[in-house]
């Protein structure tokens, strides 16, 4: 689930544990056949850092391969660092981390020091398909 940036923290409360309930279920099914696959954890909790910390100490406590942070990541470029400067701290070292929908550099620049080492976006190829030299 992907709720929007102004959510009543109740209901993204509900949110996050709902993803959980999914993942690890995923995970289970996952592991009855990993056919050398990796399946990533996504970090959720919006811009509350109080369910972020619980989403990856959560996450971060079953066998997944990898992590990605997802959801509502701030307004701009600033929040989102604030916000991966709190949590990449508190995600397993030894595993990759991936940033979802994040492709704009001013973003990708503040975010690979901090410990995100991939991302995915619509981003650039929206650009260039309307003529935008990145």
């Amino acid at each position: 689930e992907l709720p929007p940036y102004h959510i009543d923290r109740d209901a993204l409360e509900r949110s996050v544990y709902m993803s959980h309930r999914w993942e690890a279920r995923s995970l289970q099914t996952h592991l009855a056949d990993v056919r050398e696959q990796a399946m990533y954890a996504v970090i959720h909790g919006g811009v509350d850092a109080d369910l972020r910390r619980m989403s990856a100490e959560y996450l971060s406590s079953l066998p997944f391969d990898g992590f990605a942070i997802g959801g509502s990541l701030g307004k701009d470029t600033a929040e989102l660092a604030g916000l991966l400067g709190f949590l990449m701290p508190l995600l397993p070292k030894d595993r990759p981390n991936h940033l979802l929908g994040i492709g704009d550099e001013p973003s990708i620049r503040a975010a690979v020091p901090l410990g995100v080492d991939t991302f995915d976006s619509t981003f650039p190829t929206r650009a260039g398909r309307h003529g935008t030299l990145l």
